[in-house]
């Protein structure tokens, strides 16, 4: 799905003792620009949006993630922001599933003056 938006995956579960980074991808259009993805599933019928479980404490762990992994990578000039997937997977098997991208679905948190 990325891809076909024109995104460059450049990593996927990127993992420190920290926390976890879903996808990390480059937008082709904004070459210069990082996109943290999270993604998130809910594989059931009860109401809710998967984007809800992305609360302010996972927001803060991502935000933490995502500046540990540019200090690492050397990339701290680089812009930067924050997308949610939301993927509705049915339970029954013939059913559809269903993708939603929000870009820059959060700011940073916890670091902003790392971030501005």
């Amino acid at each position: 799905m990325l891809r076909r938006q024109g995104f460059r995956v450049v990593a996927h579960s990127e993992a420190d003792f920290g926390g976890e980074i879903d996808l990390i991808a480059v937008d082709r259009r904004r070459p210069r620009e990082i996109v943290f993805v999270e993604v998130k599933t809910l594989a059931t019928r009860k109401p809710g949006h998967p984007a809800e479980r992305v609360d302010d404490d996972k927001q803060a762990r991502i935000t933490r993630a995502a500046a540990r992994y540019l200090m690492r990578n050397r990339l701290l000039e680089a812009r930067c922001r924050f997308d949610v997937i939301a993927i509705w997977w049915p339970p029954d098997a013939g059913e559809p599933y269903k993708v939603e991208h929000y870009r820059s679905a959060f700011e940073a948190t916890g670091l902003d003056s790392f971030f501005t």
